[in-house]
């Protein structure tokens, strides 16, 4: 079966044709319940993927896909939370007869010795999540002719089968509808968690800056490259994008951008009205860095410098586990960069332009 060329259409018109076309081969549903607190092992995974080839590849034999996946997911100390998302996503790819594989790209320090296998990096150092996902695409594009990257946090699960996992014309915002935020999207320009590029358009943006350490503000500074780009973000429909957030403690060391909370832990984001989801967004500024505002701010003159074209990295060691590729790289250490002034910033900077809930 030889599906249309979606490259052109929008994410709505793909999502309909992909049905008329594909529906029965796909044996696409819609809702799909997420346990979080299920019990899995690999083992488990791999006797129920049985087709699922070395590191992760997997292909569908009764049709002919238009677009193969590289999906990417930065990774540090969360082999539970990897788990749960092999054990659903496995499936939910398949079901979507999608040509993918699954790369799992682990941080080490300089000078760290190689792990062992299962033995994942913990510790107290800060990650760097940007570079990670710029080596996952490097390394990716070195093994196979993907068109299309899906870069995408280990904690985020999509709850219904019709969310499809493909690029556009456009890079696409795959997480715009997350339960941990009563499936809203809490200001327009967010752009985290689960994105999609074309290979082109990866390189058009030079992938992520290479210079976020710690937690936030790589997303916020990567929407403003496809901005700068001139291209647009485009999402599913929320009622059929639901995805579900598996909760986790921030790594020691990861507060380290200055993004901390500042607001009660019993105080959702998603039930403030209008002036008081501004104010906190103020708040929120005001507990950024200001290497960080600088870097996002100034994300159009600096993204032909600092990214794709920047990286350096050294590979420790690379596994093909039967359900993902691990590639475990040292990134090398945080470097300085130039403080800028933050007084006086217009209402068209606005914080909601630099905020980061992933």
């Amino acid at each position: 079966m030889f599906l249309p060329d979606l490259d052109s259409l929008s994410t709505s018109d793909t999502i309909l044709l992909w049905f008329k076309f594909s529906r029965q081969q796909c044996f696409l549903s819609g809702p799909i319940n997420i346990t979080i607190s299920k019990n899995v092992s690999y083992e488990l995974i791999i006797s129920e993927n049985p087709n699922v080839k070395s590191g992760g590849h997997w292909e569908p034999h009764n049709c002919t896909a238009r677009q193969k996946l590289a999906i990417i997911i930065p990774f540090r100390n969360r082999e539970p939370h990897l788990k749960i998302w092999l054990y659903y996503m496995h499936p939910f790819l398949q079901r979507q007869q999608a040509v993918y594989a699954v790369y799992v790209i682990e941080q080490t320090e300089s000078g760290e010795k190689p792990k062992i296998f299962f033995q994942f990096i913990s510790g107290p150092g800060r990650r760097l999540q940007a570079k990670l996902i710029n080596v996952g695409f490097t390394e990716a594009a070195k093994d196979y002719d993907y068109d299309c990257f899906i870069f995408s946090d280990v904690d985020i699960i999509p709850m219904d089968l019709r969310h499809l996992y493909r690029c556009s014309k456009n890079p696409r915002h795959l997480a715009n509808a997350v339960d941990k935020f009563n499936f809203t999207l809490l200001y327009e320009t967010l752009f985290g968690g689960i994105v999609a590029f074309t290979k082109e358009q990866f390189l058009k943006i030079n992938g992520f800056s290479n210079t976020f350490w710690g937690w936030g503000g790589e997303d916020d500074e990567l929407y403003n490259r496809v901005m700068a780009a001139g291209m647009q973000i485009e999402r599913q429909e929320q009622i059929i994008a639901r995805s579900k957030m598996i909760f986790h403690h921030r790594d020691p060391g990861n507060e380290g951008t200055g993004k901390k909370q500042t607001y009660s832990k019993s105080e959702s984001l998603v039930s403030l009205n209008a002036h008081a989801r501004q104010e906190w967004s103020f708040k929120f500024l005001a507990s950024l860095t200001r290497s960080d505002i600088h870097l996002i701010h100034k994300a159009a003159e600096r993204m032909s410098k600092d990214g794709l074209t920047s990286l350096s990295y050294n590979i420790i060691v690379r596994v093909e586990h039967k359900l993902f590729t691990k590639i475990t790289v040292d990134i090398g250490a945080p470097q300085d960069v130039p403080e800028v002034n933050t007084q006086g910033l217009t209402e068209s900077q606005s914080p909601s332009t630099y905020n980061s809930v992933f």
